[in-house]
């Protein structure tokens, strides 16, 4: 059925149809890898922590990114997210209507927005980061400790090597 080969099952198939051509296994399995991995752990956070909360990826990923910074403009947090300006839009209308941040023009720019979350979008984030924290114990629980070091490192020399 559809969706529903085991990640030892994919990989043979996927080996079995590409045999013979001139191809970097290795290389297409770590960038496979990592897709699959990034969603299987972006769903299992939505799913748990940010369920509770009521909250999408991409609305934490804004606050995490304005509670981090303390303040922003959108076209820096479109950046930092990795969201369009058109999807941040009606995520910082979501956040703003419930009372999580505000948006101010900016001082020397009218042009420009200027993000920052209000105290209760403060308190959401202290709360909620350390169940956010387990889950990510929980993620990478799987990784020996001594290991968990040179796998942050990896992903960073692959971010690092596709930044244009």
């Amino acid at each position: 059925m559809p969706g529903q080969h085991t990640l030892a099952e994919t990989e043979n198939q996927v080996t079995t149809r590409l045999a013979g051509m001139d191809l970097d296994f290795d290389a297409m399995a770590v960038t496979s890898n990592l897709f699959r991995a990034a969603n299987s752990a972006r769903n299992y956070l939505e799913r748990t922590v940010l369920a509770r909360v009521n909250l999408t990826w991409t609305a934490f990923v804004v606050l995490w990114v304005a509670w981090i910074w303390e303040t922003g403009e959108t076209r820096e947090i479109a950046a930092e997210t990795g969201v369009s300006k058109a999807t941040l839009s009606g995520v910082l209308a979501t956040l703003e209507g419930r009372g999580l941040l505000t948006r101010t023009r900016g001082k020397h720019d009218g042009r420009l927005v200027v993000v920052e979350l209000t105290p209760a979008g403060k308190r959401v984030m202290k709360r909620l980061f350390p169940e956010f924290n387990a889950a990510e114990r929980e993620v990478t629980r799987l990784i020996a400790k001594e290991h968990l070091g040179d796998a942050a490192q990896y992903l960073r020399t692959i971010t690092t090597a596709t930044q244009v």
